[in-house]
């Protein structure tokens, strides 16, 4: 899970620079009106309840926020949004599973098919790599924050499936529907995650180095500074350093 972990960690760092440029802002309304066409309530929608709490991590103003429901809900009017999505390969045969939110699916999967060509991967039928990934809830804590055996008996005892870890980090596993109840639990025992989300998980991973490495690279930050995309999933393991590099822009 190192590659998965460490990117994680790197987007997480990023968050910040994405909001300045208005990026952020963008993908998180989208998700809240998308979501909100389950229903208006966060009490009983799930997702807009996890969409809108990450808003507020954004520090997304109030009102900004009831305007991506009311839009969702039909109270104000606003381009038709459509989920899609889109499978492919990256260089070294890395499975590539993107999310997205459109108001125009032709445009959008002709810019996404671009940039797979562009970064030496090609843009595949639906179901060709989905099968690779599992929806799971996903936790990241620092070592240097909390110690092997509080965070194997809080996580365990709040009902996560697993915990791993790699060189930095403890990684908490849970079920979808069991995401908010762990996390609840951890932050009430003392403990905050530096990752806290909703992912698709690889079951298995294709490790790259150099030149096939700084390519995948490219082609994920591309797909994910496109506009419509909401989410890239890939299953590749590259070595940390370059994943530190990727994310400094060297």
């Amino acid at each position: 899970m190192s590659g998965h972990s460490k990117w994680h960690q790197i987007r997480h760092k990023k968050s910040a620079a994405d909001a300045k440029r208005g990026k952020l802002f963008n993908k998180l309304i989208r998700e809240i009106t998308v979501a909100a066409r389950a229903g208006g309530d966060p009490d009983t929608n799930p997702r807009l309840r996890k969409a809108i709490a990450d808003a507020k991590a954004a520090n997304m103003p109030q009102d900004t926020i009831q305007r991506a429901i009311d839009r969702g809900t039909g109270k104000l009017e606003g381009a038709r949004l459509e989920e899609v999505s889109y499978e492919g390969y990256g260089p070294g045969g890395v499975a590539v599973l993107v999310e997205a939110v459109t108001d125009n699916k032709t445009r959008t999967v002709s810019e996404i098919r671009h940039i797979f060509s562009k970064y030496n991967g090609n843009l595949g039928e639906t179901g060709c790599v989905a099968w690779m990934f599992e929806t799971k809830g996903y936790l990241t804590f620092s070592k240097s924050s909390v110690s092997e055996e509080q965070i194997y008996d809080v996580a365990i005892e709040a009902g996560a499936e697993d915990v791993r870890e790699d060189e930095d980090n403890y990684e908490v596993i849970t079920a979808p529907e069991h995401f908010e109840t762990v996390l609840e639990k951890v932050k009430a025992a003392g403990l905050e995650p530096v990752t806290a989300t909703i992912t698709k998980l690889p079951k298995s991973f294709v490790k790259l180095e150099g030149k096939d490495a700084e390519t995948m690279l490219k082609l994920w930050e591309a797909l994910e500074e496109h506009d419509d995309v909401q989410h890239v999933y890939a299953n590749f393991d590259i070595p940390a350093e370059q994943l530190e590099a990727a994310a400094m822009g060297e």
